[in-house]
C-alpha cells in the first residue's frame, strides 16, 4: 500500500514537472516574440530620432537672429534637439569625409551655415516636416529646409511592415501557446475526471469544482513563468556578451514590462486552459468518461 502511494506521488510529481517545463518553454518562445517586438520598437524610435534634417541659413546672419530661430525650433513639441553648424564647422566635417578641404581647390567656402534638427519619434514624418517648414517661412534668415522625404517615408513604411509581421506572428504564437498549455493541463485533469463527476453528483457547483484546479494550475503557471523569465534573462546575457551594446536598447522599465507580461500571460493562459478543461468534463456524460 505504501509502495503504491509512493509510486502515485512520484507519478504525480513527474506529471506536474513535465507540465511546468512544457508551459515554461512555450512562455519562453512567447517572451522572445515580446522581446523582439520591444527591441523593434526601441530600434524604430532610435532610427527615427536620428534622422536629422537641416535648416539652411542665408549668409552673413547675425548671431542673435540665428539664436532666435534655434529657440523657436526648440519650443516646438516635435523637436527633440537642435545644433547650430557654422560654415567653418561644415567645411571641417566635409574635409573629414572627403579628405580635402573644399576651400583649397575652390578658393572659397561654398557651404552654408545651418541648424541640424532631430525630431521626436512620433513626429518623424513628412507631415510634421511640412508644418515645421511653414513655421520657418516667416524667418527671412532661413534659405531652405533640406531633408530626404523619400528616405523618411521608406523607413516609416518598412518599420510599419515589420510591426505588422511581428504582431501577426505573436498572435499565431499566442494561439499555439494556448493550445499547447491547454493540452498539457487537460492531461493533468484527465486523471481527476471521475472525481469531478463525483463532486457534481453530491451537488458541488461548477465554480466550487473549478476552484482547486485553477489554484493548482495558477501556481504551476507562476513557476513556469519564472522559469521562462530566467531563460529570457540568460538569453539576454548571452546576446549582450556576443553583441556589446545590444541590450542597451532595453531600459529597466522595458524589461520589467517584458517579465511582467510573461508572468501575466502564464497565469492567464493557465487559468483559461483550466476552465476549458474542467468544463469539458463537467458537461460530459458519465458513460463517456470510461471511453476517453
Amino acid at each position: 500500500m505504501a509502495d503504491h502511494r509512493k509510486t502515485g506521488a512520484v507519478s504525480f510529481f513527474n506529471s506536474r514537472l513535465t507540465s511546468i517545463i512544457s508551459i515554461a518553454l512555450v512562455l519562453f518562445l512567447l517572451g522572445l516574440i515580446f522581446l523582439i517586438g520591444m527591441l523593434g520598437n526601441q530600434l524604430s524610435v532610435y532610427v527615427k530620432e536620428n534622422m536629422a534634417f537641416s535648416v539652411v541659413l542665408k549668409d552673413k546672419q547675425k548671431e542673435s537672429d540665428i539664436k532666435k530661430i534655434q529657440l523657436a525650433l526648440d519650443a516646438l513639441p516635435a523637436i527633440k534637439s537642435t545644433e547650430y553648424i557654422s560654415k567653418e564647422q561644415a567645411a571641417r566635417e566635409l574635409e573629414e569625409e572627403l579628405g580635402e578641404n573644399p576651400e583649397t581647390f575652390l578658393g572659397f567656402n561654398p557651404l552654408s551655415a545651418s541648424i541640424e534638427v532631430k525630431l521626436h519619434a512620433d513626429y518623424a514624418n513628412a507631415d510634421s516636416l511640412q508644418m515645421i517648414e511653414s513655421h520657418l517661412k516667416k524667418y527671412t534668415s532661413v534659405s531652405e529646409l533640406l531633408y530626404r522625404k523619400d528616405m523618411m517615408e521608406l523607413v516609416n513604411e518598412n518599420l510599419k511592415k515589420i510591426s505588422l509581421v511581428l504582431i501577426a506572428f505573436a498572435a499565431i504564437l499566442m494561439v499555439i501557446s494556448f493550445v499547447l498549455i491547454s493540452n498539457t493541463i487537460r492531461l493533468l485533469i484527465y486523471s481527476k475526471r471521475f472525481l469531478i463527476h463525483t463532486m457534481k453528483l453530491v451537488g458541488a457547483t461548477a465554480a466550487f469544482i473549478r476552484r482547486p484546479f485553477i489554484r493548482y494550475n495558477v501556481v504551476s503557471g507562476i513557476i513556469a513563468s519564472l522559469l521562462a523569465i530566467l531563460m529570457l534573462t540568460g538569453t539576454l546575457y548571452y546576446v549582450q556578451s556576443e553583441l556589446a551594446g545590444f541590450v542597451e536598447l532595453l531600459d529597466l522599465h522595458t524589461l520589467l514590462i517584458l517579465f511582467g507580461s510573461v508572468l501575466a500571460t502564464g497565469i492567464f493562459l493557465s487559468v483559461l486552459a483550466t476552465i476549458f478543461a474542467v468544463n469539458k468534463y463537467l458537461r460530459m456524460n458519465v458513460d463517456k468518461l470510461y471511453y476517453i
